[in-house]
């Protein structure tokens, strides 16, 4: 194909603007001039057209049946199933996306997965039961909250050694680190607490109470919120992380649920922070969130249990994943609607897709 471009490109063009002569043989008129340019513009159209953008990948953890299963977001169809550790939940990609992370919390290790060729290739030295866990932004750091001993193990990502441990509350689970890499929250579901932890010293620096039961924590981009969910509270608390207060609550309230059934746990926001999409567990809902109000402005029917969200790294979709009727829902961010089921292993509670 190269080669027919380029000859038609002698024939159509000369360096100073003239068309070539003709060669032996060859009459000219204006109807071949025109064929032949219209061919050549055809050709280093198709020459130079972009391969289609690759998909995004999507990683979810299955908890029951020990496996993750591999999404392509291109056909929303599973890919492959990875056979894991007992109990999967956190799951998360390394920075530079060359892995997956995954706690397998009845082995009591962090295991690792090679992106490329989607096998596990190696564990990670975390404490009993680890739940969910968060990376600084250089990708070096790893905070493991282990449910069964109360503390936040600290790893090494590139020597793969455990470092230490951090005494938190009782059940620590959720996690998350400022934009800055420099606090590092953990919440307690017991203790009904947000440790605020200096990454520096590794110390708590603050103790938050919220409502019962923090499952997750989620700060806002510009570092001026963190939202906590509360699964048995009902709520999400937003706290003000330099004065470590909470100032303000989002509640929930769906017509023919009792409210002990709205339980929110995962949260994911745009990367404007203008809209939060909160899990809401056996409420079967996405609750849509104007950041700026802190109000409910829609609610999305999803699969049963709904557990954790993943948006693709565009934003365009959003992974929700569905621990009782075990598949995946998929949102239309902009549209903000259910478009896609997507049913994968046992009880799905973690979702990442690659960066």
């Amino acid at each position: 194909m190269q080669a027919e471009v380029s000859e038609v490109m002698r024939r159509s063009l000369r360096r100073d603007g003239a068309p070539p002569p003709p060669r032996a043989g060859e009459v000219r008129t204006a109807r071949g001039r025109r064929s032949l340019l219209l061919r050549a513009a055809l050709l280093m159209v198709l020459a130079t057209t972009a391969a289609p953008a690759h998909a995004f990948i999507a990683y979810v953890s299955n908890e029951k049946s020990n496996t993750v299963s591999v999404i392509d977001t291109d056909s929303w169809t599973v890919t492959k199933t990875i056979k894991v550790g007992q109990r999967p939940r956190g799951i998360d990609f390394t920075r530079d996306g060359k892995f997956v992370l995954v706690a397998v919390g009845d082995d009591d290790t962090i295991q690792v997965i090679d992106a490329k060729t989607q096998t596990v290739v190696d564990s990670l030295p975390s404490g009993p039961d680890p739940e969910l866990f968060a990376q600084d932004a250089a990708g070096k750091i790893l905070y493991v909250a282990n449910e069964n001993d109360n503390t936040v193990t600290v790893i090494d990502l590139e020597k793969r050694a455990r470092l230490g441990d951090i005494q938190v509350g009782v059940e620590p689970e959720g996690m998350t680190i400022s934009p800055d890499g420099k606090t590092l929250i953990n919440t307690s579901e017991t203790t009904n607490m947000a440790h605020f932890i200096d990454t520096a010293s590794r110390q708590i620096v603050a103790n938050v109470l919220v409502d019962a039961r923090p499952r997750f924590a989620e700060f806002k981009h510009d570092s001026s919120e963190v939202w906590v969910s509360s699964e048995i509270g009902g709520t999400v608390s937003i706290i003000d992380p330099r004065k470590h207060e909470v100032i303000g609550k989002v509640t929930f309230e769906i017509p023919g649920l009792r409210k002990e059934a709205i339980q929110p746990v995962g949260i994911g926001m745009t990367k404007d922070d203008k809209t939060a999409f909160i899990a809401l567990g056996p409420a079967n809902r996405i609750a849509v969130v104007d950041v700026a109000t802190r109000k409910v402005t829609k609610y999305l029917l999803v699969g049963q249990r709904v557990w954790h969200v993943a948006f693709t790294p565009d934003e365009k979709y959003l992974l929700t994943t569905n621990g009782v009727s075990n598949d995946v829902s998929v949102i239309d961010v902009a549209a903000q609607k259910v478009i896609k089921t997507i049913q994968v292993g046992e009880l799905p509670w973690g979702v990442t897709i690659a960066p």
